[in-house]
C-alpha cells in the first residue's frame, strides 16, 4: 500500500514568521531551490531540482521551507509538487524576495553601448 502525505495547508501572511523565513531562506541549497521555483512558471517535482545534494538531504531542505511557509508540496500521483508562497511572501514580507532573489536584470535601453577604450599600460604592451 502506497503512504500517502497529507496536504499541508499553505501558508498565509498573517501566519509566517519573517524569522522562520529567513532561517530557511539562510542556506545556500535552499536558496537554490526557492530561485528555480521562482523562475519556473509550474510547480517542480522534488527529483527533478538541479542541485547537488543527496536525496534525504534534500528532503530536509525541502521539509524546512514547507515549515517556515515559503513553499507548499502536493501530491499528483507518484510525484511530490512544488510550489513557491510567492503572492503569501510579499503579502507579508513586501520586497522580501526581490530583495535576495532579483528574477532578471532589466536592460536600461534596447541599444547596446561600448565601453571605452582602455588604457594600456607599457607593462601591457
Amino acid at each position: 500500500m502506497a503512504s500517502q502525505e497529507a496536504a499541508q495547508p499553505a501558508a498565509s501572511a498573517t501566519t509566517l514568521d519573517v524569522t522562520t523565513v529567513l532561517r530557511a531562506l539562510s542556506d545556500p541549497v535552499r536558496l537554490e531551490l526557492v530561485r528555480q521555483l521562482r523562475a519556473s512558471d509550474a510547480p517542480i517535482a522534488c527529483g527533478t531540482f538541479d542541485v547537488a545534494v543527496a536525496k534525504n538531504t534534500l528532503s530536509h531542505h525541502f521539509k524546512t521551507l514547507r515549515e517556515a511557509g515559503v513553499i507548499v508540496t502536493h501530491r499528483k500521483g507518484t510525484q511530490a509538487l512544488n510550489t513557491l508562497q510567492e503572492d503569501e511572501l510579499d503579502a507579508a514580507f513586501p520586497g522580501l524576495l526581490d530583495a535576495i532573489l532579483p528574477r532578471r536584470v532589466r536592460r536600461a535601453s534596447t541599444t547596446t553601448t561600448t565601453a571605452p577604450p582602455t588604457r594600456r599600460t607599457s607593462a601591457a604592451r
